[in-house]
């Protein structure tokens, strides 16, 4: 029963690293910055990967800084024209969208 208790451990050791690992890799790493009314700057650090933002007001001129492709969507709820944004990539000033999905 002694050598039972080491194997228990490492068990649960390796399942809690697996598990830090993946919440890691479900963000893209960096900032997602965009332009609201009257211009003021928007941003989000390490936005989650694959769940849709809605942008609660009207949004534009995105510039993914993150390490991960966006798309960005002129509806809300990812509905709509999808205009894909690269890591790096910064959209036209006057490009309007209504949410976006990292991944």
């Amino acid at each position: 029963m002694r050598f039972l208790r080491p194997v228990v451990v490492a068990l649960a050791g390796l399942t809690f690293a697996a598990t830090l690992s993946t919440g890691e890799a479900s963000a893209a790493k960096g900032s997602f910055i965009w332009l609201g009314p009257e211009g003021k700057s928007y941003l989000v650090e390490n936005p989650p990967n694959g769940r849709c933002l809605t942008m609660q007001q009207r949004a534009h001129g995105a510039r993914n800084a993150t390490k991960t492709p966006a798309v960005l969507y002129s509806g809300k709820k990812c509905k709509g024209r999808a205009v894909p944004l690269a890591p790096g990539q910064q959209a036209p000033r006057d490009a309007a969208f209504a949410s976006v999905r990292f991944g």
